[in-house]
């Protein structure tokens, strides 16, 4: 058996390149298994907005729930002109589907208006608290499709 170290240079070369072609596999990230939703939710009620967390809205124990919110299509046509940047058009005629992630009970199935707004107003026990106390949160989902991808935000509700 020849020895590693007595084979030509050449086919060394040969070797590692089949090697690593053969070796390179993609696979996908276990850690974000993520797809970039295809549109903005903007939930109501979040001072300067909060699109990169969970969102929570504060509302009284005695008072009702208003879950409201409006959705965007980000049109990157301009991304690259500072004058102009990336624009915000509303998502009009799109149903929203808000549910609760403890049990996955709809609390609200919505369409959009012309403005990409939806708005419903519940009371804490169609939520699933029925003795609301301060610190209680509710988390919810708002779902939906549009152009044919699925997307879902995430948020709560609390007692203030």
């Amino acid at each position: 058996m020849k020895h590693i170290d007595k084979l030509p240079p050449f086919v060394l070369i040969a070797l590692f390149a089949l090697l690593a072609l053969t070796s390179c596999k993609e696979v996908d990230d276990p850690l974000v298994p993520r797809v970039v939703s295809p549109v903005l939710v903007a939930i109501d009620g979040i001072p300067y907005g909060d699109f990169s967390t969970e969102p929570t809205v504060s509302y009284t124990k005695t008072g009702n729930v208003v879950l409201s919110a409006r959705i965007l299509e980000l049109d990157k046509t301009n991304i690259l002109d500072y004058t102009k940047g990336i624009d915000s058009l509303p998502v009009a005629n799109t149903k929203i589907v808000i549910s609760l992630r403890s049990t996955g009970a709809t609390v609200a199935e919505l369409t959009t208006d012309a403005k990409g707004k939806i708005s419903v107003e519940k009371t804490w026990a169609s939520l699933g608290l029925t003795a609301p106390a301060t610190g209680n949160s509710v988390a919810l989902n708002w779902s939906g499709s549009y152009k044919g991808q699925a997307f879902t935000r995430l948020s709560r509700v609390s007692v203030k």
